[in-house]
């Protein structure tokens, strides 16, 4: 007997979609263009900081983030309730704040060695990843399309990377290659833990508790100097992060994920252009060909997911 259908992102448990009145889907999109342009301001005031090592800078970013969302958290529980966890719940929840901690930190040591937008198309091959962790870890099958955006993302990334000896920032590249990977798995985390009735802001709190935690000791032990500027633009990553995420949940919240996804791909423009105006870098001939690949391959998705949707909702 085939396995039932299962219902798109964006269905209700009763399996239809909620249905996105044009306020709600102008609001999702608006929403989703501002996270996209927090994040890529945080990458910028990430650069600006200076030479300063990727772990203090996603400490301090982490920190910011887990006292907001603490805050957030806390006037969640008193409305709703604590939330009673099981054993498998919190295994989860450490693997995707590790998982995104490394993630992190592989995204800030790529600000800080690559240009901006080669940096920040990297980190953005994350929804793929998940699609193929998706496969291991939830055995939600790939199907045609995905296959082939998945084949057009890569080979849009090796034109980013340029896998070459005669690369000098090979190193660089590799680790934002993998910093979308680790940020794919946790998304995929994520993904396990809210279908499984963990609230979003336990999963934002926890990720920002935990990585102070973590990475507390290393700060003690290698912690560099900072002048006052410095510290004010790790403040404001902190803010950025803090404030992108929400938006990128507000977004979600406003619209069904097949409907605004896809602005989230805007933070490569943002990018591209601070890093121009500000930074005086400029991208690459091969480098803009895989920007076109990859947010050709992510379109093609859309589209797919979208439409898959909307055959889902009229039967």
């Amino acid at each position: 007997m085939p396995n039932p259908p299962v219902p798109p992102t964006g269905a209700t448990s009763t399996g239809k979609s909620l249905g996105t009145p044009a306020n709600s889907l102008i609001k999702g999109i608006l929403f989703m263009v501002a996270s996209a342009a927090f994040f890529a301001v945080m990458n910028l005031f990430s650069r600006l900081a200076g030479d300063l090592p990727s772990l203090q800078k996603a400490y301090i970013r982490n920190l910011v983030v887990a006292l907001i969302s603490g805050l957030v958290y806390a006037r969640y529980i008193r409305a709703e309730g604590r939330e009673d966890l099981g054993r498998r719940a919190r295994i989860d929840l450490v693997l995707r704040a590790s998982f995104g901690l490394l993630g992190l930190i592989a995204n800030f040591y790529a600000v800080d060695h690559l240009p901006l937008s080669d940096a920040t198309i990297l980190g953005k091959l994350s929804p793929f990843f998940a699609i193929v962790f998706s496969y291991f870890l939830l055995a939600e099958k790939i199907h045609r399309v995905q296959a082939l955006c998945l084949a057009l993302a890569f080979g849009g990334a090796l034109l980013v990377v340029r896998p070459s000896f005669a690369n000098p920032h090979i190193g660089a590249y590799l680790v934002g290659f993998v910093g979308g990977m680790f940020a794919g798995l946790a998304y995929t985390y994520i993904r396990i833990l809210t279908t499984h009735g963990v609230s979003r802001h336990l999963v934002v709190f926890y990720f920002g508790a935990f990585s102070s935690v973590v990475l507390l000791p290393v700060m003690i032990f290698n912690y560099v100097p900072m002048t006052g500027q410095q510290t004010l633009y790790l403040l404001l990553v902190g803010l950025c992060g803090a404030a992108g995420q929400y938006c990128m949940t507000w977004a979600y919240a406003a619209a069904p994920a097949r409907s605004v996804s896809i602005f989230d791909y805007s933070q490569v423009i943002f990018a591209a252009l601070l890093s121009s105006l500000i930074l005086q870098e400029f991208p690459s001939l091969p480098s803009i060909l895989g920007y076109i690949i990859i947010f050709a391959a992510s379109l093609i998705m859309f589209i797919a997911n979208y439409r898959a949707a909307k055959d889902y909702d009229a039967a």
